[in-house]
């Protein structure tokens, strides 16, 4: 029975990766994954090895992503919820339902997979190609992310949806046309000695709350979003001036490396009135060349920070 978990247990990294693309959440992921365990253990007697157990635990852990978004809803960012904003606007919040989450690479890509299957896996859970694939249907959505990233032959992929290999190549082209007219970003490759550079002069500007010089390492198009407020803004100079104004209370932050959505990523702390720091963002960025296309702060650290390991506080 133990070996039996065991063996359960081995792919829980890869299932995770696969329901957070379908789902948009690592809460979300995360139960289903535990679901899947549940459904898979009871069933174990049943499995007749004609495929892989990690096929089979993929084909349960889809069905259980289907009946899960069966509800309809779907994850969104502030840059769809409504257009650019400004400094001064009122700030309004969503549910943390609402808002598509970042998940920590270490829970979504298996260490085990080699260099090349991390890089294309880490591609596959950037927020831009998450966000993009909650614009799919829940069924082209698992077409998609079957064939696509794992790399399913469409007769598999209909036996795992029980549909045809007409239906499923039908979706799958309905899908890549919608994901084609959506901005997906760039393609995600191993940092550049550059871009290894901007980070560690990133980290250094914020510690120092040099917001000039962060300014100076933004797209002209760079883009500033903080869920669960669906406020965003475009541009250096519109984050640099919430930076000097309404974001003021970051100054004097520490900033703690970890990695999400297969992208550089930082907790950040803020300094506390009684002393020390207490968690306040997990920043995910989305680098562009030697320049920062978007930084998302995701301030739910409550739900965020325990799922990447980081405490929600830093001693004095």
């Amino acid at each position: 029975m133990s070996g039996s978990v065991a063996q359960l247990e081995e792919h829980r990294t890869a299932l995770t990766g696969h329901c957070y693309r379908m789902l948009g959440s690592v809460v979300d992921a995360d139960d289903a994954v535990q679901e899947t365990m549940v459904r898979a253990w009871r069933s174990l007697d049943r499995f007749d090895g004609r495929s892989s157990l990690r096929t089979w635990l993929y084909r349960i852990a889809t069905n259980v992503c289907l009946d899960e978004l069966a509800a309809g809803s779907r994850r969104m960012r502030p840059l769809e919820e409504g257009p650019v904003g400004t400094v001064d606007d009122q700030l309004e919040t969503r549910p943390r339902t609402h808002w598509l989450e970042p998940v920590p690479d270490a829970r979504a890509i298996p260490a085990d997979a080699d260099a090349s299957e991390q890089l294309a896996l880490r591609q596959s859970i950037r927020l831009a190609f998450v966000a993009a694939l909650q614009h799919l249907p829940p069924k082209q959505r698992a077409v998609l992310l079957l064939t696509e990233v794992l790399g399913w032959s469409a007769a598999e992929v209909a036996a795992c949806l029980e549909t045809s290999v007409a239906a499923v190549n039908s979706a799958l082209q309905r899908a890549r046309a919608t994901l084609a007219g959506r901005n997906l970003g760039e393609a995600r490759t191993p940092l550049s000695d550059a871009q290894s550079a901007l980070l560690e002069r990133y980290v250094d500007a914020f510690e120092r709350y040099d917001v000039d010089a962060l300014a100076t390492m933004l797209r002209d198009d760079a883009i500033l979003s903080m869920p669960p407020y669906t406020l965003w803004l475009r541009g250096p100079e519109a984050i640099r001036t919430w930076f000097l104004g309404r974001g003021a209370g970051c100054r004097g932050s520490r900033i703690v490396p970890t990695a999400a959505c297969g992208s550089p990523a930082f907790a950040q702390y803020r300094p506390a009135p009684e002393g020390g720091h207490r968690a306040w963002a997990l920043i995910v960025l989305d680098l562009s060349g030697d320049r920062i296309a978007s930084m998302t702060s995701f301030l739910d650290t409550e739900t965020l920070f325990p799922r990447f390991g980081l405490p929600l506080e830093l001693p004095v």
